[in-house]
């Protein structure tokens, strides 16, 4: 098995009207004009999405959805199934984000079931994992994190495509990272974990980082051991700050 491309991937979260749009095309203008190493996504809130992917079709970026439910369908008021996502064009999602889990209580056991779901759908799960900062000062981060990996990826993973995204809750959009020592520390152990459960080839499933990544961090997180790409927040909303994070990997 071959090592997976990087991803670079943009979370819109409650952000984007219509006129985004014209942030998300020269976005893939630029792509298109020079060709990255690394794969580019933009997952907008689910209003954009069918938008998004028509823009967008035919160029070098990916669309995804935030989240979805595991279910195909349902009495499940507000909510979106995996296989939405696909007919409005998406390809992969954003699942077990810390917002998701700290906002709507989901346990890794619901973002596995979730992930269950995505592959039904043939959608790409991103997979959230990260420790809050008192967690960390607890000497606990290393123990929640691996934790969130064996349960919040089913055995249903087991040869398809899919990415994990190292999230600290305490870094998401306060300007905090951790150091290059401390991202390296905790992608080691999650890349060692994979490989324990699933051997060194589909071990090789990308790990992103995330969390207040910017234009200004972007070349050394991206240089660290075992980081396979990033999750964007902020920076993603507009081409000016985003492309310097895509071009960096």
């Amino acid at each position: 098995m071959t090592t997976p491309r990087r991803l670079i991937a943009g979370n819109w979260k409650m952000h984007g009207l219509v006129a985004s749009l014209d942030e998300a095309r020269a976005i893939a203008a630029a792509v298109d004009a020079k060709a990255p190493s690394a794969r580019v996504a933009l997952c907008p809130p689910a209003t954009l999405i069918g938008r998004m992917a028509e823009a967008l079709g035919g160029t070098g970026v990916e669309v995804g959805g935030q989240d979805c439910r595991a279910e195909a369908g349902g009495a499940f008021t507000g909510c979106l199934a995996p296989e939405m996502l696909v007919d409005a064009g998406a390809t992969l999602v954003i699942l077990g984000h810390s917002e998701r889990r700290a906002y709507y209580s989901e346990s890794s056991a619901d973002v596995a079931a979730k992930v269950e779901g995505a592959l039904r759908a043939g959608l790409e799960p991103v997979v959230c994992v990260g420790e809050t900062l008192d967690e960390r000062k607890a000497g606990r981060a290393l123990d929640v994190v691996l934790g969130q990996v064996a349960e919040s990826l089913p055995g249903a993973l087991a040869g398809q495509a899919f990415c994990l995204a190292y999230e600290p809750v305490w870094a998401i959009g306060t300007g905090l990272t951790p150091t290059v020592p401390e991202i390296e520390e905790m992608h080691g152990a999650i890349r060692a974990a994979l490989v324990a459960r699933w051997g060194a080839g589909h071990g090789a499933a990308p790990i992103l980082y995330g969390g207040s990544v910017k234009a200004s961090n972007a070349v050394e997180i991206l240089a660290a051991r075992e980081v396979g790409g990033a999750l964007v927040g902020g920076a993603s909303l507009t081409a000016a700050d985003f492309l310097p994070i895509v071009r960096a990997a």
